[in-house]
Order: structure tokens, then C-alpha cells, then sequence
């Protein structure tokens, strides 16, 4: 069986420092800020091993929420919480996965290199590391695992006033975890695998709008 090692509690540190600065220099600059709302749907994907247990190809639902500052109008970073519901698909054992993670990731804005977007369309690149937290339901829930990922992303906003916009986000969270994992026959279900999700929102500059795009 795996549990939280220490060195695990060391990033979540680290995470909520990063947090706790960006929160607090928002508040000095807020013209640069956004905050991000988004919901859809996700895909995890375990290591290959049939083991009898699948989820459905779309589940719902992902819920993400995040907060950007640019530094400039092409580069900026931002810090975001993704919550996931996943269930078994047909002829799979039954489960329930409940997927979390939280990432700080570079954000790059490369519109002005897609010259033959529309005015009101900008596109962005994001990518960073993070932690995930999954926990199955029912008689398997104390077969939960923490551990490291890389999330890689491409968002697309249609701005709809200076300080709204609308964004599509696709996203790609791959795991840095051990391939061991709880006996099946044991244990039962658990998942340290890596998650792809698709979703649309909202995008809101706080206050102001320097960098709106």
C-alpha cells in the first residue's frame, strides 16, 4: 500500500507560498489579474495494465478554477485547482474516482504570432508542475494516492468586453508517480494515473484591464 510520504508535504508547502504571494500581490496590481472559472469533462488514464477496471471515455464533471497575473501582455503565470469525477464505463468493475490536483504553471500568449486570428480571439500556452490527490468512493476510499504531475495546456478566449472573455481549455496532467499500486485483489480499486480534460468558462479581469486581451 502507498501513503503520503514527507517528502510530499514539503511541495504543499510550497504550493500554498506560491498562492499566498500571488494573492497578495494581485491585490497591490489588480489590473493585471484574472480570475478563471471553468467546468467540462475528463479522461483518466491508468498505465495500461487490465486490470478490469475502466472509466468512460468523457466523464463529468471537471471543475477548474484559477488565477492568472501577466507580467506582460505575453507572459504571465497562474495558479489553478482542478477537481474530477470519474466512473467505470460498461463491462468494467464498478468505481467511482474522485481526481484533485492543484498546478502553478508559465502561461505564454502567442496570438500575436496566429496573425490570421480574429481581433477578439487570443490563444495561450500554459504549463507547470503540480500535485494530484486521488481517492476512490465506496469500499475502496482508503486506497488514496498524492503525488507529483506535469500539466501542459492550450486555452483559447473570445473576449467579450475589456474585462470578460470566454476560454476553452484543454489540458493534459501527466503523473510522476510509482507503477505500484494497492493489491486488486486485496485492496481493490485505486488509480496514480494521468488525467486529460476538456472544458469552457469564463475568464474575468478583477480590476482594470492592461492586459486584456
Amino acid at each position: 500500500m502507498t501513503s503520503i510520504n514527507n517528502k510530499y508535504h514539503k511541495y504543499l508547502i510550497c504550493f500554498a507560498f506560491i498562492s499566498i504571494m500571488t494573492f497578495s500581490y494581485g491585490q497591490r496590481d489588480t489590473e493585471r489579474f484574472r480570475m478563471q472559472f471553468a467546468l467540462g469533462v475528463n479522461n483518466p488514464i491508468d498505465n495500461g495494465e487490465n486490470d478490469g477496471y475502466f472509466s468512460k471515455t468523457l466523464n463529468l464533471p471537471t471543475v477548474n478554477l484559477g488565477f492568472q497575473y501577466m507580467f506582460k501582455p505575453n507572459l504571465g503565470a497562474k495558479l489553478d485547482f482542478g477537481f474530477n469525477r470519474s466512473k467505470n464505463a460498461d463491462g468494467s468493475e464498478e468505481f467511482k474516482l474522485n481526481y484533485s490536483r492543484v498546478n502553478a504553471q508559465i502561461v505564454y500568449d502567442f496570438t500575436d504570432v496566429l496573425n490570421f486570428l480574429p481581433e477578439p480571439m487570443s490563444i495561450q500556452a500554459h504549463a507547470g508542475p503540480g500535485m494530484s490527490f486521488t481517492k476512490p468512493l465506496g469500499n475502496d476510499s482508503e486506497n488514496k494516492y498524492t503525488y507529483l504531475n506535469v500539466l501542459l495546456g492550450l486555452e483559447l478566449q473570445y473576449k467579450v468586453s475589456r474585462t470578460l472573455s470566454i476560454l476553452g481549455d484543454f489540458g493534459y496532467a501527466k503523473a510522476l508517480s510509482s507503477k505500484d499500486k494497492y493489491d486488486i485483489e486485496i485492496d481493490g480499486f485505486s488509480f496514480n494515473g494521468d488525467l486529460v480534460y476538456a472544458t469552457f468558462g469564463l475568464s474575468v479581469a478583477i480590476s482594470g484591464c492592461r492586459y486584456c486581451n
